[in-house]
């Protein structure tokens, strides 16, 4: 058994398998029915029981599946700096985090398109508690990572995680995608969380760190949504938080979320690929810091990619000058995108509740007052 078997994704010889076990599954036959609605239920049946790869799971079907979800709930995905990515090469893609399941889905038909090495992707075991759920992610190619260990369980599969991540980019030749921080974005402040960097970290075993960083290309990805599907769903736990409460999920909660970022609208979405870091690690070395100053450098610099490259949308200069009561930029949007969006605000969160709006405003404006602490936006 090999160490990796409880949190890798399915090898291409256990791929028909599992496919066979979940064909009738009611999720499988409704996500074939909304990807393929003039094709016979008999028809994409005989497909999938010819699949006999990961890769051919992900090109024929999940491609198929995130473009449809395109076209129904978006006006469409743009795309910049995958240009600067060499075929045929494995990256470590750490990106900012806003949908559970589109981030990384967006990002690998992106990869495709473009003839770039596909992802492994990391996912919550809180997401995949379910047999079905599990079985389709280790189809599209997610591993597990162990949420709410104690201490030391935290360590080990730290360690473990580090060790999978490695393997793939270093011996397997395979890219990863790497959420920046653990769970999405809430309030729009995105932040690179240092522990991320240090379990990376834990698989240089001795080797310098930030030569190990250098192998591996560490690339900082910033991906955004002009209207977030889950905006308002974000708001109980927002709320709880700022009031020092504990927020308690619902039964179903992790499940409508996926549900409701797939399906909802988004209209505009953009994908940015950062710089692969080089000399930025050159100049963190350059300073003799001890490793924990490194991995603080190198979580300033990774922070700093993705907030100057996250593309802006009217929806969140809107929500910046109705926040600050400001005009300052009525230029970056038409009348018609502001009344659309105080629509979106008065049909989703309570009026009576100041706190709970001005969460939803502070969760579009932040990325706006984020670019500001780099450069005034003209």
């Amino acid at each position: 058994m090999s160490k990796f078997d409880a949190i890798r994704p399915y090898y291409d010889a256990e791929v028909n398998q599992a496919i066979q076990n979940g064909i009738n599954h009611p999720i499988m036959k409704a996500m074939m029915q909304f990807t393929f609605p003039d094709v016979d239920e008999e028809v994409w049946k005989a497909q999938l029981k010819k699949t006999h790869s990961i890769r051919d799971f992900q090109c024929n079907f999940i491609y198929e599946s995130i473009q449809k979800v395109l076209q129904k709930s978006s006006d469409g995905l743009s795309t910049s700096g995958f240009e600067k990515l060499e075929p045929n090469t494995s990256y470590l893609f750490i990106s900012n985090h806003r949908d559970i399941i589109l981030d990384t889905s967006l990002l690998n038909i992106a990869l495709f398109d473009y003839g770039l090495v596909m992802t492994a992707s990391a996912i919550g075991d809180n997401l995949v508690k379910k047999d079905f759920l599990r079985s389709l992610s280790k189809l599209n190619r997610n591993f597990v990572v162990q949420r709410g260990l104690p201490p030391r369980e935290l360590l080990q599969s730290s360690h473990l995680m580090s060790e999978y991540i490695e393997q793939l980019l270093l011996r397997e030749n395979r890219s990863v995608w790497i959420a920046q921080r653990e769970g999405r974005t809430k309030d729009g402040n995105d932040a690179t969380h240092s522990g991320v960097l240090k379990m990376l970290s834990m698989a240089a075993n001795g080797r310098d760190v930030i030569d190990y960083f250098k192998e591996i290309k560490i690339v900082p990805i910033s991906i955004s949504y002009e209207y977030d599907p889950t905006d308002a769903l974000k708001m109980p736990q927002l709320m709880a938080e700022a009031n020092n409460e504990v927020y308690v999920k619902s039964s179903n909660e992790d499940f409508n979320n996926i549900l409701r970022g797939v399906l909802g609208q988004k209209r505009r979405i953009h994908i940015h690929v950062g710089d692969i870091l080089d000399s930025e690690l050159d100049a963190i070395k350059e300073e003799h810091l001890n490793n924990n100053k490194q991995i603080q450098a190198l979580t300033q610099v990774v922070d700093d990619s993705i907030l100057q490259s996250y593309r802006l949308w009217p929806t969140n200069f809107i929500a910046y000058d109705l926040l600050n009561n400001t005009t300052r930029f009525q230029d970056k949007y038409t009348d018609q995108e502001k009344s659309l969006f105080q629509r979106r605000l008065e049909m989703r969160i309570d009026k009576q509740n100041q706190q709970m709006k001005e969460g939803f405003l502070a969760m579009y404006a932040n990325p706006v007052v984020n670019k500001l602490k780099y450069h005034d936006i003209v």
